[in-house]
């Protein structure tokens, strides 16, 4: 005989409500963040057209460079903002997990995003190095100063959100990229002005292009683990089934799987052998509470079976999923 139950959140509320993670800090990224992404969306929309108009009047490659990098990120902010809204949407009879999913989505085509937008950077940067131009410093200098300040602010506001989030992570980094990218065409039209070699500015550009590429592998690879239903980094599995193991009666914990429903929400699914128990709601509702409480795991689904070897479970092989 199996039983199953759905966690439904402890403060009363059915599960698709957003109730994660309760002193745990994770971040309610629709309702914490909207100003965010809207702010970040305004300014860096308003920053590139101004850099666009001023990297033409300059002759700067490099600000007309960095403006098709900060039009990546402004799509890649849309991007992370749509999905924020989507994790809100109720399940249907189609979608039983609602959009949850596209929250990891995103994060995963920001970090794509990113990779694009430093290999353009690369490219132009090498054509440069062929080919140095002269260029009106001190207007690029100026722009990219107010760029610095846009991204520098906008990626403060999502900072917080970060650590439990990806989708925000990636918010974040998309910011914070452009912060550096802007701090580098400032740093080198200063050296420029000053020692007059023009190849500063692309070689410059290299190296932020680097440093774009390491703080985005750890986005990405994050992301496709998340996509390919890989338990979540912060939780450790052999304490959960340690945790089964413990409970009275269990003589059996097997066909474990943990997965991100989100970048903020996890399910668990398990079966359990115990020999000669009937249906215990008092077990199953402590087994939710401290999944919650204790891991952070917010829809638990367990099947208790009797362990009666005529009838084995077929997924009890640890090799079979």
């Amino acid at each position: 005989m199996a039983t199953h139950t759905h966690h439904h959140d402890h403060s009363g509320h059915s599960h698709d409500h957003h109730d994660h993670g309760h002193g745990h800090g994770h971040s309610h990224a629709p309702k914490d963040f909207n100003r965010a992404f809207a702010v970040g969306v305004a300014l860096n929309t308003g920053f590139v057209i101004v850099e666009a108009v001023y990297g033409f009047l300059a002759n700067s490659l490099a600000l007309l460079a960095d403006a098709g990098h900060n039009l990546g990120d402004v799509l890649g902010l849309l991007m992370a903002w749509g999905a924020a809204v989507l994790v809100k949407r109720r399940p249907t009879a189609r979608r039983t997990y609602g959009l949850k999913r596209s929250s990891i989505l995103a994060s995963l085509f920001n970090a794509v995003l990113l990779l694009v937008a430093v290999g353009m950077i690369l490219w132009e940067a090498v054509q440069r190095l062929a080919r140095p131009e002269p260029v009106a410093e001190l207007t690029v200098i100026w722009v990219a100063a107010i760029g610095i300040a846009i991204n520098t602010a906008t990626a403060l506001m999502f900072l917080r959100g970060g650590k439990d989030d990806i989708n925000i992570r990636g918010a974040f980094l998309h910011m914070a990229a452009d912060a550096a990218v802007s701090l580098g065409v400032v740093i080198a039209a200063v050296a420029v002005m000053f020692t007059g070699w023009l190849w500063l500015d692309p070689a410059v550009s290299i190296v932020i292009a680097l440093v774009i590429t390491w703080s985005t592998w750890s986005l990405l690879s994050a992301s496709v683990n998340l996509a390919l239903d890989a338990v979540p980094a912060n939780i450790d599995p052999q304490k959960i089934d340690a945790y089964f193991a413990a409970l009275p009666g269990v003589t059996e914990v097997h066909d474990l799987h943990i997965w991100a429903m989100s970048t903020t929400e996890v399910a668990l699914t398990a079966h359990l052998v115990r020999p000669g128990a009937g249906l215990d709601d008092e077990l199953l509702g402590r087994v939710c509470h401290d999944m919650q409480e204790t891991f952070g795991i917010g829809h638990v689904t367990v099947q208790v079976e009797q362990g009666d070897p005529n009838h084995a479970c077929r997924l009890a092989p640890a090799e079979v999923v």
